[in-house]
């Protein structure tokens, strides 16, 4: 997958970027990035000589049929993990699991602490749940990355991506061995990832939102919905609106063609009498 995946997106669209040598060249290490499109579990392991294990949706491992297939060996082929999202606490758990027994093999462990990717390019809070646990849990460092402009390749809504250079910022490791053994302090979760968000805030010069990335794309949903639905009572309104004003021309149209008919009776009378 580097040569067949990875080469042609380094030809096609060129990225640049800072700080390769802050990738360890073996053991452990967590990388922690901003998340702006499906693009960047691509773009950041093209760029690096190592292979990064992310995380996925065991859907995406478990579909039938020759699609199912081809995109199951496509997922597994460029590093993605299953995740069984059932169970108790779901996905939370699974990755963290899924996460330390990557760290354990000595392997690169890439992982999202937004969650979810941007709704609006900006950059929100970390989930302190998988970053923080995973990390204290096997004291591996966390590398901060920022990808610059991968959500203007591929904007929602568009099928062609468009050809233009993204770039990718990796920081300096982050150290917080001083916390190990507190995984279940919420209050030392919450810290160590607001310190890394704050890393990637400074490398991806993003604007930062103190809520999460789910809570905004809900009430980016419910806007949308409202608006629609907004739009749609508008719409009907003035359907009745023009329905009654021709049913009021109509009747007004009939009435004078009544009156009509009856002044020419009239007239048509007067002029019989003797």
């Amino acid at each position: 997958m580097k040569v067949a995946v990875g080469g042609p997106l380094k030809v096609a669209f060129r990225p640049w970027v800072e700080g390769l040598e802050n990738i360890p060249a073996e053991g452990p290490a967590i990388l922690a990035s901003n998340h702006l499109s499906f693009s960047d579990s691509f773009f950041l392991p093209a760029v690096l000589d190592r292979k990064v294990t992310f995380i996925a949706k065991a859907e995406y491992f478990t579909t039938p049929g020759v699609k199912g297939r081809l995109t199951a060996a496509f997922f597994k082929g460029v590093g993605q993990l299953p995740v069984d999202r059932s169970g108790a606490r779901g996905a939370g758990e699974a990755a963290i699991r899924s996460g330390i027994e990557v760290l354990e093999r000595g392997e690169l462990f890439g992982i999202y602490p937004e969650g979810t990717r941007s709704p609006d390019g900006r950059l929100y809070r970390g989930k302190p749940g998988g970053l923080a646990r995973v990390a204290l849990a096997t004291g591996a460092p966390v590398i901060p990355v920022a990808m610059i402009d991968t959500e203007k390749i591929q904007p929602p809504g568009k099928v062609m991506p468009k050809l233009m250079r993204p770039g990718i910022r990796i920081g300096k490791p982050l150290d917080f061995s001083r916390y190990q053994g507190m995984e279940h302090d919420r209050f030392v979760l919450r810290a160590v990832t607001d310190e890394v968000m704050y890393e990637i805030m400074k490398l991806s010069g993003q604007e930062y939102v103190d809520m999460y990335a789910t809570a905004m794309k809900r009430q980016l949903a419910d806007a949308a919905k409202a608006e629609k639905e907004a739009d749609k009572a508008a719409r009907a309104a003035l359907a009745r609106a023009e329905k009654e004003q021709a049913e009021k021309e109509k009747a007004e149209q009939e009435k004078a063609e009544q009156n009509r008919a009856e002044r020419d009776q009239q007239t048509g009378e007067s002029r019989t009498e003797p």
